[in-house]
Parts: structure tokens; sequence; C-alpha cells
């Protein structure tokens, strides 16, 4: 009994301080002849909590260390459903606002934005810098990217995002649940929202997609290319991580 009670307690310690304060990069190769030696660094799912600083200049840190072209932020920026239970809007902002990049920071609200009131958050946002893409999308020197809103507290429109866009194209979706919605000419859907389903024994326990567990974490083929769904870097609901790195994605092309 003794022994059962000092596994659950070694467990119960580094699936909650140690394993969701671990900083990993994950880098993913793509083949693709249009976009070739571009390096993408995609982060999402930050879920910053009101002691947290300390965390959000550690990944900006971690994301400039990676010298990347252009970087993307997949949503969910702020933790919980009140704002009471989160870092500020401003100085996430402000620690974001640090990010560099030759194309600068492109980004996508998600749910948790949507539900503590994104308009603040994108106005904070489009203040340092960081150019928000709500059903938008904006030319690049090299390529294109789009964004569109999230499918829970927004109304995400594939065909207004893309309208007008050039090849290569870059989409970025806060959940990969839009993936059966995506035409042919996208080269990469960068998503992220399942936190690779947060607790992975197996398989992951719960993953909030109506696709279950399908989607949940990795590289997967799409109609028009490759589809990357990340683990994130926060935690939600529960406080904890297991067998589930938090992880930036450093995607290079070639």
């Amino acid at each position: 009994m003794k022994f059962i009670l000092i596994i659950f307690v070694i467990l119960f310690i580094y699936s909650v301080i140690i394993e969701p304060n671990i900083l990993t990069v994950k880098r993913v190769k793509i083949k693709n002849e249009k976009m070739k030696g571009l390096r993408i660094v995609f982060a999402s799912d930050f879920h910053f909590k009101p002691y947290e600083r300390y965390r959000l200049a550690r990944i900006v840190k971690k994301i400039n260390a990676q010298n990347p072209d252009v970087i993307f932020l997949g949503g969910d920026y702020v933790n919980g459903h009140k704002k009471g239970n989160t870092l500020d809007t401003e100085t996430i902002a402000e620690g974001l606002g640090a990010l560099k990049s030759k194309y600068g920071t492109f980004a996508v609200m998600g749910n948790h934005d949507g539900w503590q009131g994104k308009k603040d958050i994108i106005d904070a946002f489009e203040y340092v810098g960081i150019t928000v893409l709500e059903n938008a999308s904006q030319d690049l020197e090299r390529f294109s990217v789009a964004g569109v809103e999230d499918l829970q507290t927004g109304n995400p429109d594939i065909t207004k995002a893309l309208r007008g866009v050039k090849s290569p194209l870059i989409l970025l979706s806060h959940t990969p649940d839009v993936i059966e919605d995506v035409p042919e000419g996208v080269d990469l859907l960068l998503s992220g929202h399942t936190h690779g389903g947060q607790v992975v024994l197996f398989k992951p326990l719960t993953v909030p997609s109506k696709y279950g567990t399908k989607y949940a974490y990795g590289l997967f083929e799409t109609r028009g290319g490759k589809m990357f769904v990340s683990r994130g870097l926060g935690t939600s609901i529960l406080p904890l991580r297991f067998n589930c790195l938090p992880e930036i994605v450093v995607v290079e092309t070639h």
C-alpha cells in the first residue's frame, strides 16, 4: 500500500509540476518546392495563468532562438473563462510583441479568447504589431497566410479567408475540426486546441474534437497539402500533463 502511495505521489508531482513546465521544440520537415527553405515557428494554446510572466518570457526567448522566417500563433492566449484566472491581456500582448522574425507574427483567436472577449485581445495584439487574421488573409513576399475565426466562439469562413489569396498558402485555424472544409490549394494547415490530449496513456484519454482522437496530434495529409496539429504549451481544465510534453513547433520546408 505504501509503495502504491509513493508511486501516486511521484506521478502527481511529475504531471502537475514537472511535465507542464518542460518546454520542447518539435521539428517537422515538409517537402514543398514552392516554399523551399522557409522556417516557420508555430505556437498555440498558451493558457497563461496570472503568475506566469516567467513562462511567457521563456516561451518568447525559445521561439526567437529558432531564428524563424515567420511566426504563427494558434490561439488560447488567456486561461479559463474569467479574466481573474489569467495573466492580463496587455502583459501577454507586450510579451508576444517581442517575437522577432523576417515576415512578422500572425495570429488567430481560440475559444478561451472568445469567452473572455477577443476584441480586447485583438486590439492589444495589433497595437504591438501582431497581425490577427479573422477570416482574412495577407500576401507576403514568398507566400500567403490566411486565418479563420474559432469554431466554438466565432464563425470560421474559409471561403472568405481564402478569397484572392496567392499560392503557396498557409492556413491557420485554432481547431483542426475545420479540416473537412479545407479546399485543395492549401499547402499547410496549422492548428492546436487539442493539447494532444494533454493526458496520454496508450492514447489520449479525451480530445476536444468531433473527430475524437483522429486529429489529436501530429502531421496529417489534407486534400491540398499537410496539416500539423500541435500539443500546445499550456493546460486547460486540469492543471496537468502526462506523456504529452508542451511544445513549440518548427516547420522547415525543403
